[in-house]
C-alpha cells in the first residue's frame, strides 16, 4: 500500500508528455492545475496511449519522481469532465495494478 502521509493524490485527467522530467511535470502543475508540487501532494500523469505512468512529489527537500511503463495493456482510463480529480491511495494503487474501480456505484461501507 502506497504511503502518502496526509498529503493528497491528484489525477491529472488531461494528456501528459512522458518526455518531461521534474521540472517539466512541476510547471504543467503550476501553469494548468494552478496548485504548488512543493506542498508535498502527489502528481499523477498518464500518456495518451496510457501505457506510461509517472508520478510527482516533493518530499526532504528535493522532487521526486515514480515512474512505470507497461510492456503490455493499458491504464484504465478514468472517466472525469475535471482537468484533475482526488484518488484514495487505494485508487492509486488499482490504478498501477490495473484494477478498474469506476465500474459503477460504490457499495456503501460502514465505518
Amino acid at each position: 500500500m502506497l504511503s502518502t502521509g496526509a498529503h493528497q493524490i491528484w489525477l491529472y485527467t488531461g494528456v501528459a508528455d512522458m518526455r518531461k522530467q521534474f521540472d517539466g511535470l512541476a510547471a504543467l502543475v503550476s501553469v494548468k492545475l494552478h496548485m504548488s508540487a512543493q506542498f508535498g501532494d502527489w502528481f499523477v500523469f498518464v500518456n495518451r496511449k496510457r501505457t506510461m505512468m509517472k508520478v510527482l512529489y516533493y518530499a526532504q527537500g528535493g522532487y521526486c519522481l515514480w515512474s512505470k511503463r507497461l510492456e503490455q495493456g493499458t491504464f484504465a482510463k478514468v472517466a472525469s469532465d475535471e482537468l484533475t480529480i482526488p484518488l484514495k491511495p487505494a485508487q492509486l494503487q488499482c490504478l498501477i495494478d490495473g484494477i478498474y474501480w469506476q465500474k459503477g456505484r460504490q457499495n456503501k461501507r460502514f465505518k
